[in-house]
């Protein structure tokens, strides 16, 4: 094989380190960031910050522009519980 293959090899390797070692520290990060965004959506009501906006599409799987005031109460109510 030549020096090509051996580059491709030690890059897949390099990428399973990398994501050994970094996939807990961004579980945890994940974490944090749903317990931060939620507590400012507790406190803050619409129009939301953008960071919230953002969260909030990723979290409901919708565009901004669709989420309802009653998707928010839900997903407050599903995380209360």
């Amino acid at each position: 094989m030549g020096k090509r293959h051996k580059r491709i090899e030690l890059r897949k390797v390099e990428q399973a380190e990398s994501r050994s070692r970094n996939g807990p520290r961004k579980a945890a990060e994940r974490i944090r960031r749903d317990a931060r965004m939620m507590a400012l959506l507790r406190v803050h009501k619409p129009p939301y910050i953008p960071a919230i906006n953002s969260w909030l599409s990723a979290k409901l799987g919708k565009p901004v522009a669709k989420i309802t005031p009653q998707d928010v109460e839900k997903l407050l109510a599903t995380v209360k519980s």
